[in-house]
């Protein structure tokens, strides 16, 4: 038990230590790039606007859509653009998990670059049930966007979920996500992933409960958390974005449980480089773009 412990604390520290939106220490130094393989969602979150376009930085958005195997020539692009770069993540612009894209992407990617770290971003309603494959296709850490663990708060965040051909909204649809979430995490934990939480801070809505967030996340493995103010648009546009003040009272209740990651970026489906420069490379990279996805 010992040395399975020491073994999983060095897999933790090797791949946290080149992983720019997992460590503050990595994020000038290291790059990543996000393939918009994922062309649909299975829950509708409140604040959610996904979109095509090359001006808006925030999540939810990417120039077009790439097939597994269009992805993997983006990766080869990239690495001759930046060559600091040693994650290759999907964060979109629909849920990774939702269609199979993303998953056959990182297989691809992973046969041929398995010193780069395959990084899933998710809503989680899938995880626990594809926690194995997501697994064997070389994915080691995954951030999962938890935005409460009360549904009587969570039905104000998330409208509705598509389960099985089943749609399910207000509290019905709360509960069986946060249970999926929980659920999700300790598997992917225990099947040896590093999972962050990001967490969208609505003022008014989840402001009261981040702590909670963190507590019970962390008590099923979760690793750090990642406070995001909120960007109101969509169902929430008439919401306002929390003050400084806000986020630092969410961030130290956060922490009281989890280690509270701080750069976030509000990255696009499409992003390219190192974060902490300041310098997306997205525009070259896409200058000669495969076709568009046009299915799925």
């Amino acid at each position: 038990m010992a040395d399975a412990a020491a073994d999983s604390e060095h897999d933790f520290e090797h791949l946290i230590k080149k992983h720019p939106c997992f460590n503050g220490a990595a994020h000038s130094k290291y790059g990543r790039i996000h393939l918009p393989v994922s062309p649909a969602c299975n829950i509708q979150c409140r604040f959610c606007k996904r979109g095509f376009n090359k001006h808006e930085q925030r999540p939810g958005v990417s120039r077009t859509l790439l097939t597994p195997g269009e992805g993997l020539t983006m990766v080869a692009r990239a690495l001759d653009l930046c060559p600091e770069i040693t994650v290759v993540g999907v964060a979109g612009p629909g849920d990774t998990l939702a269609t199979d894209h993303s998953l056959e992407t990182f297989e691809l990617v992973h046969r041929k670059y398995p010193h780069l770290i395959n990084c899933l971003s998710t809503n989680g309603l899938l995880l626990e049930e594809k926690a194995k494959r997501i697994i064997g296709a070389g994915v080691r850490t995954v951030t999962v966007t938890v935005n409460a663990v009360d549904p009587q708060v969570l039905q104000h965040i998330c409208s509705y979920i598509e389960y099985n051909g089943q749609v399910l909204a207000g509290l019905a649809a709360a509960r069986w996500l946060i249970l999926a979430q929980l659920a999700g995490i300790e598997k992917i934990v225990r099947l040896g992933a590093i999972v962050k939480i990001n967490t969208v801070l609505v003022p008014g809505v989840n402001d009261g409960c981040i702590g909670d967030v963190a507590r019970l996340t962390s008590k099923v493995g979760a690793s750090l958390i990642n406070v995001i103010p909120l960007i109101p648009q969509h169902d929430l546009i008439n919401n306002r974005v929390p003050d400084c003040e806000e986020v630092r009272m969410a961030r130290e209740a956060a922490e009281q449980y989890l280690p509270v990651f701080r750069h976030c970026k509000h990255c696009r489906a499409d992003a390219c480089g190192i974060p902490g420069s300041g310098v997306d490379l997205a525009d070259k990279l896409y200058g000669q773009s495969p076709p568009v996805f046009s299915h799925g």
